[in-house]
C-alpha cells in the first residue's frame, strides 16, 4: 500500500515541484557574514527590504527579477539525524534559487550540548530543526529569530496554513513567532486484526472499556500472551490518558499539576493493565517484536512504526491495521513533530525565509513524507488526495485533528519523568499508590517554586 502511495506522490511531485520552485524564486538574495542582505521584489510596486532583520528600511521598487538566482549564497541547516534525505530534498531548491544548502545532522541526544556550545560561541547555523519538546530550551537561550515582522511578506508561513495544534500561540511566547511547523507526528492504535478475529473481536477497541475488555480477552490465549503493551519508558502515555479523561496537567496559572481527578483516573486506568497482568513487565520487552510475534497485539505508537513493521514482517501484510485512539471522554492523542527556526544571528535571513517558504509548500511536504515517512504539518498537504488514498495515513490525518502538545514549560522533562517513575514504582515494585502519588505532587510543586 505504501509503495503505491509513494509512486503516486512521486508522479504528482514532478508537476507540483515546478510550481513550488517558482514561488520560492520570487526574489534575489545575496549575503555574506556582516553584510547587508538585499531582496529584489518579484513584481512592480513590491517592497524592497535592505538588511537582514527586523527594523530594516523599506523602499518601493518597480522592476522584477523573479528568475534571478541567489548565486553564491550558502546557508547551513541543522537537521536531526538524517542529513542525506534532507540534502536530497534541497537539490531542486538550490537549482531554482541558487542558494546552496549545507546540511549538518545532529543526533537528538546531542541537541542540548550543541545548543549550549553554539549559543556560547555565537557560531550557530542559519536554519535549525527543533523538536517540539526542545523548543523551551531554544527559546530561553534566545537562539531563534522572531519571524513575526516578516510574515506579512511570507503568507505560506502564517498560522492559518498549519495545524492549529502547532500554531505560534501554542509554541512561541506571546506576540512572537520563533519557529515554523515542519513535520507532525501523532499516535494511533496499532492492532493485529488477524489475532483479534481469532479471539472473536471483530472491530478495534473504540473506548477505554473496549480496550480493557479486549486486552483481558486476548491475554487468555496462553502463557506469555498479553492483550496490550505499555512501554515502560513512555512518558507521554499517562498524559494522553489524562487528556482522554477530560482533564489537563496544567492548572489555570500554567503550572503543572497531577493532583486532579482526571490524572487519578488516568493513573488507575494505566495501572489496571498491570494489576490484571495484561501487559508484559520485563524491562527488555520490545513493542515491535511483541506486535510482530503476536504476544502484544494491541499498542499505541506513531506512523514510524508502520514502516518498521512493513520492512521487518512483510508476511503480516493484511493482518494488521491502525485505528484512532480509544476514547473515554475524548480520544486525544499526543501531537509531536518538529519545527524549523532561523538562528538569531544568521546573516542570511532572506535566504533562510525562502527555504522556510519552500519547506512549507505542499510538494516539499509530500516529498518529505515519501522520503522519510514523517507526516506533513500544513493543512494543504494533509488534505492532499494522494496522501489520503492510503487508509492508514487517513487514520493518522484524522487523529491529528484531536491531538495536543505536551506542555512547553520549564522543567517539563524532569516533571514528566518523575510522573512516569512514580507509576512504574507502583506497577512494577508494588509501591502504595496513594502515598506515591502524594509524594509525586510534592516533588512537582517544589520544582516549580
Amino acid at each position: 500500500m505504501r509503495k503505491t502511495l509513494r509512486a503516486t506522490l512521486a508522479a504528482a511531485g514532478v508537476l507540483a515541484m515546478a510550481a513550488t520552485m517558482a514561488a520560492c524564486g520570487g526574489g534575489s538574495t545575496s549575503a555574506s557574514p556582516g553584510a547587508a542582505t538585499t531582496t529584489t521584489p518579484a513584481s512592480p510596486g513590491a517592497t524592497q527590504t535592505t538588511g537582514s532583520g527586523p527594523g530594516t528600511t523599506q523602499s518601493t521598487a518597480g522592476s522584477s527579477t523573479a528568475d534571478k538566482p541567489d548565486d553564491g549564497t550558502t546557508i547551513t541547516v541543522w537537521t536531526m539525524e538524517d542529513s542525506k534525505k534532507f540534502t536530497d530534498l534541497m537539490q531542486n531548491f538550490t537549482q531554482r534559487t541558487g542558494i546552496t544548502v549545507k546540511v549538518e545532522a545532529i543526533p537528538w541526544a546531542n541537541v542540548g550540548a550543541k545548543l549550549t556550545t553554539a549559543v556560547a560561541s555565537g557560531n550557530g547555523p542559519d536554519v535549525v530543526q527543533v523538536g517540539l519538546s526542545n523548543l523551551p530550551d531554544f527559546v530561553s537561550a534566545g537562539a531563534l529569530l522572531d519571524l513575526s515582522p516578516y510574515l506579512k511578506d511570507h503568507p505560506a508561513l502564517q498560522d492559518d496554513k498549519f495545524l492549529p495544534g502547532v500554531a505560534s500561540d501554542k509554541t512561541s511566547p506571546a506576540g512572537k513567532v520563533l519557529s515554523i511547523p515542519w513535520i507532525s507526528d501523532v499516535r494511533v492504535l496499532f492492532y493485529r486484526s488477524d489475532i483479534l478475529q481469532q479471539a472473536g473481536i471483530t472491530t478495534p477497541p473504540a473506548t477505554w472499556t473496549d480496550l480493557f475488555n479486549d486486552a483481558k480477552k486476548l491475554a487468555q490465549r496462553g502463557n506469555r500472551q498479553y492483550g496490550y503493551y505499555i512501554p515502560q519508558w513512555d512518558q507521554a502515555l499517562p498524559i494522553e490518558f489524562t487528556w482522554q479523561a477530560g482533564g489537563d496537567v496544567l492548572d489555570p496559572t500554567g503550572k503543572v499539576t497531577f493532583d486532579t481527578p482526571a490524572f487519578k483516573q488516568a493513573a488507575d486506568f494505566y495501572l489496571s493493565f498491570y494489576r490484571n497482568k495484561l501487559v508484559p513487565t520485563a524491562s527488555d520487552s520490545d513493542q515491535t517484536q511483541g506486535f510482530i510475534s503476536g504476544a502484544s497485539p494491541l499498542l499505541i505508537s506513531g506512523p514510524y512504526l508502520e514502516s518498521t513493521i512493513t520492512g521487518s514482517a512483510p508476511q503480516l501484510n493484511g493482518k494488521w491495521n491502525v485505528a484512532p485512539l480509544p476514547k473515554d471522554k475524548t480520544g486525544t492523542s499526543l501531537l509531536g513533530g518538529s519545527n524549523m527556526g532561523i538562528w538569531s544571528k544568521s546573516q542570511h535571513v532572506q535566504a533562510d525565509l525562502k527555504l522556510l517558504d519552500y519547506l512549507s509548500g505542499t510538494s516539499a511536504q509530500l516529498a518529505w513524507f515519501k522520503a522519510a515517512d514523517e507526516m506533513p504539518s500544513t493543512k494543504a498537504a494533509l488534505a492532499d488526495p494522494t496522501l489520503n488514498s492510503d487508509p492508514m495515513v487517513k487514520v493518522y490525518v484524522q487523529q491529528l485533528s484531536d491531538a495536543k502538545l505536551l506542555p512547553l514549560v520549564p522543567n517539563w522533562g524532569k516533571i514528566n519523568q518523575d510522573a512516569l517513575d512514580a507509576l512504574n514504582k507502583i506497577a512494577l515494585q508494588g509501591a502504595d499508590e496513594q502515598s506515591t502519588l502524594a509524594q509525586l505532587n510534592q516533588i512537582v510543586a517544589a520544582l516549580q517554586k
